[in-house]
This record gives C-alpha cells, sequence and structure tokens, in this order.
C-alpha cells in the first residue's frame, strides 16, 4: 500500500473549520487551499447536503480536482429544527457568530433547561471530476445552555453541550476532545471510511 496522500481542494475558506478538517482527516488527505479567484458560493439549497454539493461542485470546476465541502447546521427542537440550514446566517447576512448566538439565546430565554435539546449535524461531501460524489454524514445530539462558556471552538460552540461531552461545551473542551466526538468529526470520519478505496 502506497503512501500518497489524496488530494482534495477545500471549498471552506474558514480557517477555523479549515484547521478543523486537517486535524480529523490526519495524513490521509491532502487539503488543498481554495484558490483565491473563486467567489463565495450562494448557498441557497434547501438542506445541508445540497449546499455542500453546490460548494463541492463549484471549487471542481473551477480548479478541475476533486474537491471537499461540507455544510452544518444546528437543529433546536423548540424552534422546530431552527437555524438549521441557516445557522450561518441566522442573525442575517452579514451577521457574525456572537450575532447568531445572541439570537439563538434571545430566541430561548423562556424556554426551561430541559426542553432546550439541540443536535448539531454536518454533511461532509467530495465532488470528483467524473460528476460523481461521496458523502456522509455526522450527529452530536446535546443542548443549549443560557449563557456562553469557554474561549475554544467557533460558531455555537460556547453554548452547545453534547450529551457525551462530560457537562462541558464544545467551546469549553481541547480541539482534540471535540473533534472526538463532534458532528464534524463524525462527518469526515464516515467520510474516510468510504474513501477507502481511493486512499493510498
Amino acid at each position: 500500500m502506497g503512501s500518497r496522500r489524496l488530494p482534495l481542494v477545500a471549498a471552506t475558506a474558514n480557517p477555523n473549520k479549515l484547521a478543523e478538517i486537517e486535524a480529523i482527516l490526519g495524513d490521509a488527505v491532502e487539503l488543498l487551499p481554495r484558490p483565491d479567484h473563486v467567489p463565495d458560493v450562494v448557498e441557497d439549497a434547501p438542506d445541508l447536503l445540497g449546499n455542500a454539493r453546490l460548494k463541492a461542485q463549484a471549487i471542481m470546476a473551477a480548479t478541475g480536482h476533486a474537491a471537499l465541502a461540507d455544510d452544518t447546521g444546528l437543529e433546536v427542537d423548540r424552534l422546530d429544527g431552527a437555524p438549521g440550514v441557516h445557522s450561518a446566517r441566522y442573525a442575517g447576512p452579514q451577521a457574525d457568530a456572537s450575532a447568531n448566538v445572541a439570537k439563538l439565546l434571545g430566541a430561548l430565554a423562556d424556554v426551561a433547561q430541559p426542553e432546550r435539546t439541540a443536535r448539531f449535524r454536518t454533511v461532509a461531501l467530495v465532488a470528483w471530476p467524473d460528476g460523481t460524489e461521496t458523502y456522509a454524514e455526522g450527529v452530536v445530539e446535546g443542548h443549549i445552555i443560557a449563557a456562553p462558556e469557554g474561549t475554544g471552538g467557533f460558531g455555537y460552540d460556547p453554548v452547545f453541550v453534547p450529551v457525551d461531552g462530560g457537562g462541558a461545551t464544545f467551546a469549553a473542551m481541547s480541539d482534540a476532545d471535540k473533534n472526538a466526538i463532534s458532528h464534524r468529526g463524525r462527518a469526515f470520519r464516515n467520510l474516510l471510511g468510504l474513501l477507502g478505496p481511493r486512499l493510498g
């Protein structure tokens, strides 16, 4: 078995997400940076799979190489699954993570802790130049706390406590501990399993 790493062009330009994906995938994949000339992809699909597909196909078309994309949503039960596919833009098109978290906490202000159940869901997808695709999903159950805790992570990590995380938010965990149980970690490890025949 050879040691050549599978080259994939990353669709994300988010440095936090890129570092997390690289840590999860390890040495099996060589993540190539998204070219600067490729514009942002309009993520207007109705679900996470559709958005991941849009991003991966756009990067693959622009570079001619296999491209890797993912899309993640936070699904809060008392909000009927919102923010879901709109998680990154929950508080508006130009909103940052703190604005999104503030809107979420405001929406849940009168909801008792036992009813603040939620889950993170990630779809990771590779678009291949031959027109085929490979994708996998990762899900982690948890709940939303009343105020941010922890200084690590990004996005909604400071207010999400996974059920199997010992009571800590993702933002209060080390990167390694988070990646071991996170939605993104599970999605990309599942994807690696599907990529087996193409690796090495």
